[in-house]
């Protein structure tokens, strides 16, 4: 057990088994297409086969004759309605809202692949054949495929408010407190200190999740009913009213059990339409089910960013200034639009605070490539491989220590960010940089490898990371949980919050638990959320779920527990501070002893005569405080140099996330995350050709790493008590995807002494690398 303010943690800190594992093992648990009506509709997208341009005229006649086909629905008879498709909560600021610039069919053309028209047919086969009849007149524009041409003098605008094609340009000067400079360029300027730079760039990869995108509506009592395998069902409601310009209460949305995220279901894509096309139909049932390579290509992905770095370092290894420029290529419609790179740029700040100044550049680029979105980090796994690639690269280039630099420069308890204040309430990242090291037997390691030779190399590498939980300040950060005495003495959770894969309904129990005072095997939650009867929340991304929703559960434990004891005292004719719950049962808080059973308290309560109540509690909490979660990995590898091929022999990451509140789950989260980072380091991207078509957007093509291809995978924890968390708990749904790519990249570069810039770490681009450097 964990210590906590005036006791002990019970239900929190343990590695209960998943509520939902034996109905998932056993599969039973319902995933949307487990749920679909039989029989039902089925939708198809016809796609554009140009990159940039206009459709002239959308030609249906043959495909209507054919028998099953229920109806055609083109560009040309959608609402002329331009709504916003991200994950965010909505703003009554309009400086807060997203962009509005997609609509549910176009006729403008931004990429290859584009939704044009829509299908609905008897039978999926019947719809794929109408789409192969329909006939498309386009006119066709020269596409922009990098954001380099998108800005070039003469491209094309992808949206006509944009003409230079940039969505957004930051430009932030920042200046520590009692610095005697203007500005950054003064100390990158000033002679007195070491001067470097460098260019880093990171490339297209996708989710991968399990389950693709699919949803299904049909209409009820008129109103519009969607079913959805979606991160954030109370904003899919939203969006979907917005864009079909109905009331948002016309709309009901259902989240059963979801096959895997990772962000890329943190954004309203399809559910619109085929709200839109229930309707169109009378209200029958219509099912919209991407395929693999529409998952690929239509939904959301990482965003490519490159970024040139410049530093001033002291002679005690001391950061004094830097100034960076990324430039993110943010494909077709605008999605999450420049919060990413904002993200990026902030990230590589508050890592290592710059003793002096700061001076950061952003573009948010249109370009006529797939949209990208929010994946796993929301970009920092970008900023961390530019940051940590650039302190090795300097360690190296002056002979120090990667480790002894970092550890020179790392934030400090207490920092605060002069953009946002955004905090630094607690952190272990110190403790978890010592164990990092010491498992890995970091000055062993580095000392054996220093001066190879030969075809085939081993080094070792390191990567730090910081990472905000949640969105506040940038956004809004709200939730509500209910609790419910059930007749016999259980408790009934209801949240907005989603079980996305991550154990989200598992941790939500034990916290529950733990507030309310029950056994976390009295605690029933529901997993999956329907707008009609959830509680608000805006649902699973930026790790906030523990600690927003978290925050909510502890808050309407306490008044639920409240209510319970004030019935407890009037049935015991004692003051209700004299009883308190534990293990489900009403005791006396001096002794402990059990006074009531909470069976014959809840049997009361519903049944009696003299006094029936039933016993609830709601509330909402409104997150205005934020935090750092911390960590690092240590990566040793292999390289063949003449094959281009690196081997991971092994690797650790080390998380300070507050407080666990399942350290079972908290292992399997990390787990995951250094899976979807060593696929991030060495193969994984999505490569498109001349004309913006993609070229591998299937899953043999799409090089993921198999089992084979990873070592075993280790992860540990340094435990801080984070004052801001509601129970000493921060961010850890994301930071074990980071911190990857960069340890790798930096291992490689000990072994080999090349340094790669440029992800993924592939055979052949190694090679081109290996080949320019003289060792191949």
């Amino acid at each position: 057990m964990k210590p906590c303010e005036g006791g002990f943690f019970v239900e929190v800190g343990k590695s209960m088994i998943r509520v939902d594992a034996a109905d998932k093992a056993a599969g039973r648990a319902k995933y949307t297409d487990d749920m679909i009506p039989r029989p039902h509709l089925v939708a198809k997208i016809l796609h554009s086969t140009i990159a940039n341009g206009r459709v002239k005229a959308i030609h249906t006649e043959e495909a209507m004759k054919l028998p099953g086909v229920v109806k055609i629905v083109t560009c040309f008879d959608v609402p002329d309605i331009q709504y916003p498709t991200p994950g965010h909560p909505w703003s009554v600021e309009e400086a807060h809202q997203d962009v509005c610039d997609r609509k549910m069919l176009t006729d403008r053309v931004r990429y290859y692949g584009d939704d044009v028209a829509a299908v609905v047919a008897e039978d999926e086969i019947t719809a794929q054949r109408a789409l192969r009849a329909i006939r498309v007149e386009y006119e066709e524009w020269e596409p922009a495929l990098d954001p380099q041409a998108a800005m070039t003098p003469g491209a094309a605008a992808v949206h006509d408010e944009h003409p230079d094609n940039v969505l957004r340009h930051m430009d932030l000067q920042i200046l520590s407190e009692g610095a005697q400079v203007k500005n950054a360029e003064e100390v990158l300027s000033d002679p007195q200190y070491l001067h470097f730079s460098g260019h880093y760039a990171t490339q297209m990869v996708q989710h991968c999740h399990i389950e693709p995108a699919v949803s299904y509506a049909y209409m009820e009592g008129g109103r519009i009913v969607v079913v959805s395998s979606t991160q954030i069902p109370h904003i899919v409601r939203r969006v979907c009213g917005q864009a079909l310009g109905i009331g948002w209460g016309d709309i009901r949305v259902i989240k059963p059990y979801i096959g895997g995220g990772f962000g890329n279901k943190q954004e309203v894509l399809y559910e619109p339409l085929n709200a839109f096309l229930t309707r169109a139909v009378g209200g029958r049932c219509v099912k919209l089910e991407l395929t693999r390579e529409e998952v690929f290509q239509n939904t959301r992905s990482r965003h490519a960013i490159s970024m040139d770095v410049e530093a001033a370092v002291g002679k005690d290894m001391r950061i004094m200034a830097r100034r960076t420029k990324a430039i993110s290529d943010q494909g077709s419609y605008a999605s999450h639009g420049n919060a990413i790179v904002a993200n990026t740029i902030t990230g590589f700040r508050q890592c290592y605070p710059d003793a002096l100044a700061h001076h950061a550049e952003a573009f948010t680029v249109y370009t006529n490539l797939p949209a990208p979105g929010a994946m796993r980090g929301y970009g920092i796994p970008q900023s961390c491989f530019f940051s940590e690639c650039f302190m090795d690269d300097v360690a190296r280039e002056m002979g120090w220590d990667p480790y002894a630099f970092r550890m020179k420069n790392i934030m400090p308890l207490g920092y605060v960010d002069p953009t946002n204040g955004i905090t630094c309430h607690s952190t272990a990242l110190r403790e978890c940089m010592e164990k990092g090291k010491e498992f890995i037997h970091w000055e062993e390691l580095r000392e054996k490898y220093r001066d190879q030779t030969g075809p085939v190399r081993r080094g070792v590498g390191m990567a730090i990371f910081s990472y905000k939980t949640g969105v506040w300040p940038i956004s809004l950060e709200t939730a509500a949980a209910r609790m419910v005495l059930n007749q016999d003495g259980s408790v009934q959770l209801q949240l907005g919050a989603t079980e996305i894969g991550q154990g989200g309904d598992t941790v939500f129990t034990q916290m529950a638990a733990e507030a309310a005072g029950f056994p976390s095997g009295r605690v029933h939650i529901v997993s999956s959320q329907d707008t009609d009867t959830a509680p608000f929340d805006t649902g699973a991304y930026a790790s906030r779920q523990t600690y927003v929703t978290g925050m909510a559960i502890k808050q309407t434990g306490e008044e639920f527990k409240g209510k319970i004891l004030d019935y407890a005292a009037e049935m015991l004719e004692r003051p209700a501070g004299e009883l308190d719950v534990r293990e489900g049962e009403i005791v006396d808080a001096g002794t402990g002893e059990v006074v009531l059973k909470m069976y014959d308290l809840a049997q009361e309560a519903f049944y009696s005569f003299r006094h029936s109540v039933h016993i609830a509690a709601e509330g909402t909490h409104q997150c205005k405080d934020n935090t750092f979660a911390f960590g690092c990995c240590f990566a040793e590898v292999e390289v063949d140099i003449p094959l281009g091929k690196v081997t991971v022999l092994q690797i650790v990451n080390v998380h300070d996330s507050g407080r666990l509140i399942n350290p079972k789950l908290a292992e399997a989260q990390v787990h995951g995350g250094m899976s979807m980072g060593l696929g991030y380091a060495l193969s994984e991207e999505m490569k498109f050709d001349g004309k913006g078509r993609l070229l591998n957007g299937n899953l043999l093509d799409y090089k993921l790493p198999t089992a084979m291809d990873h070592p075993e995978l280790h992860a540990l924890f340094v435990e801080s008590d984070d004052p801001s968390g509601p129970f000493g708990n921060k961010a850890l749904g994301e930071p074990p995807a980071i911190p990857v790519a960069p340890a790798v990249r930096n291992a490689l570069l000990h072994a080999t002494g090349v340094a790669v810039n440029r992800l993924p770490l592939s055979p052949q681009k190694l090679v081109e690398e290996f080949t320019r450097a003289g060792l191949i």
